[in-house]
């Protein structure tokens, strides 16, 4: 099966992934071994896209979403744990005293 984001055919996830964001994903995790220099351009360049697409978040939220909701669906099955009675830890005042 190919993976067609907007006409183009992904070789990978990676380009897969830039595609569907529309940015490499090194400008937003950065890379190993970046100068403090490097990096502040990449943060630089990242606020300018940030300001031109202010729904950019969003978006990428919404395909993390799914593709959690598509490939690990079990990572959105959270139950609350129980809590443990009978037992409390100690104040700050005893651990102090």
């Amino acid at each position: 099966m190919k993976n067609i984001v907007a006409g183009h055919v992904a070789a990978n996830t990676t380009e897969f992934i830039e595609l569907a964001l529309g940015t490499p994903v090194e400008l937003w995790l950065g890379v190993e071994g970046e100068s403090e220099m490097e990096r502040a351009a990449r943060l630089d360049a990242a606020r300018d896209i940030l300001a031109d697409n202010p729904d950019l978040p969003d978006r990428v939220s919404q395909i993390a979403a799914e593709a959690i909701e598509t490939f690990a669906p079990e990572l959105f099955n959270v139950i609350p744990l129980p809590r443990p009675c009978g037992r409390r830890r100690p104040s700050r005042k005893a651990a102090a005293a």
